[in-house]
């Protein structure tokens, strides 16, 4: 039942933490344990803000991508002439010999192949746990939750530092992994890029990876097709992986029964346990 709009400052904070973990110790996991919890105590923040204090989530949520923003950039000026080594990429057999989309999407570093196993966990645990139903039903209707004795305050609390986490580990691996220097501002909106594949998904766990997915493999074809030496502009190219997005939204926002079935009745509202 919360909005978070911070997701792209957590992130941006969680790639600076994480950077200088590995710079400091040349251990990447490290790094992505760094940029968890860099991504877990704002999350906490946030959460203590518009929970248990009641502010406006929307405001909260664009003052945490703000401050993240200049945060990282400051925090990051020490840093901008290191560059990690780039670490191997493992390709997947017989998939990455696929011409043109293997090399693109089946040669990557573990932690990609990892967020298949992520995303099953997801479902599994909102699908076919008690503690998975307890969750959804916080977010479905949170008095019925308090009347059956529920902490809903500490539920959603723990969920909103969960996905605080993740999206430290995904801001981590962007700057350790993916582009092993550190550049202000690296994200590139892809924070706000994930909020929009929530809407794609329409609060589907399976939906939000294979939209993540078409948005990371759209990426990677960009990268392919620059070096393979494609005659396309490279601010084209660019462009693709956005675009993409903007269209798949497009074309579900003509049917705002695909949206408003899945999501949950109470997102956005505060809860007070005395109402």
């Amino acid at each position: 039942g919360i909005v978070n709009l911070g997701a792209e400052g957590m992130m941006l904070c969680a790639a600076i933490a994480g950077f200088a973990t590995v710079v400091h110790t040349g251990n990447t996991w490290l790094g992505f344990a760094a940029g968890m919890a860099a991504g877990a105590v704002l999350a906490a923040i946030f959460g203590w803000l518009v929970i248990w204090l009641g502010t406006n989530q929307y405001a909260t949520g664009l003052a945490l991508s703000l401050f993240g923003t200049g945060f990282s950039a400051f925090a990051g000026i020490s840093y901008v002439q290191a560059k990690l080594p780039e670490l191997p990429k493992y390709p997947l057999p017989w998939l990455s010999d696929v011409p043109l989309l293997g090399p693109a999407l089946f040669r990557q570093h573990p932690m990609v192949y990892l967020t298949v196993l992520f995303a099953g966990a997801l479902v599994w645990f909102l699908y076919r746990t008690r503690a998975g139903l307890v969750l959804r039903s916080v977010g479905e209707s949170p008095q019925s939750a308090h009347a059956l004795g529920y902490p809903v305050r500490r539920i959603r609390l723990a969920a909103v530092v969960t996905g605080g986490a993740l999206c430290g580990l995904a801001g981590a691996y962007i700057s350790t992994v993916y582009t092993p220097l550190w550049v202000e501002g690296m994200v590139a909106g892809r924070g706000w890029i994930a909020l929009a594949l929530t809407t794609f998904a329409t609060w589907r766990p399976a939906r939000v990876l294979l939209g993540a997915y078409l948005f990371g493999g759209v990426t990677m074809l960009q990268f392919h097709l620059q070096a393979t030496g494609v005659q396309v502009a490279s601010q084209w190219l660019s462009m693709l992986p956005y675009l993409s997005t903007i269209v798949v939204l497009a074309l579900i926002s003509r049917n705002p029964q695909w949206i408003r079935v899945n999501m949950p009745a109470s997102l956005g509202k505060p809860f007070h346990p005395g109402s």
